[in-house]
């Protein structure tokens, strides 16, 4: 059970690192320069500062005690997030030396994913026993 528990920080506390300074850094180069774009991706950079903002609670959510709703909903947000700036750098061709650019985003969701999956119960959504699946062939409502 420690191992888990320490996989599960581990991972956690990866995440919110590298999304939380990312959402950081988006915010601030879009008050550097608020009317300019993104480079390759030709994003508005209003834009990047609605996801920094975002990133930024993103990680703060997954971090805090309690709230297990709020982190589903985080740990989904970070996930489209890291897929969808693959999918754009790939769209793009903005593939970076050896894919860097897709690569690194899909390692990123990879960790958030094995973060979500370890979360201790304190830190799950409760199943109500009205929504648990009874034994087969029987309604439990």
């Amino acid at each position: 059970m420690r191992a888990k528990a320490i996989a599960y920080w581990t991972t956690t506390v990866l995440v919110a690192f590298l999304i939380g300074s990312g959402g950081l850094s988006q915010i601030w180069q879009y008050h550097a320069n608020p009317h300019s774009m993104v480079p390759i991706l030709n994003y508005p950079m209003y834009f990047f500062a609605i996801l920094g903002v975002w990133k930024f609670l993103g990680a703060l959510a997954i971090l805090v005690p309690r709230y297990p709703l709020l982190k589903e909903w985080a740990y989904a947000g970070i996930f489209f997030d890291l897929t969808g700036a693959a999918a754009s750098c790939i769209a793009v061709g903005g593939y970076g030396a050896y894919g860097f650019h897709v690569l690194a985003p899909l390692i990123i969701a990879a960790l958030t994913v094995a973060s979500w999956a370890l979360r201790p119960p304190s830190r799950k959504i409760e199943r109500s026993a009205e929504f648990a699946p009874g034994p087969a062939g029987t309604d439990r409502r």
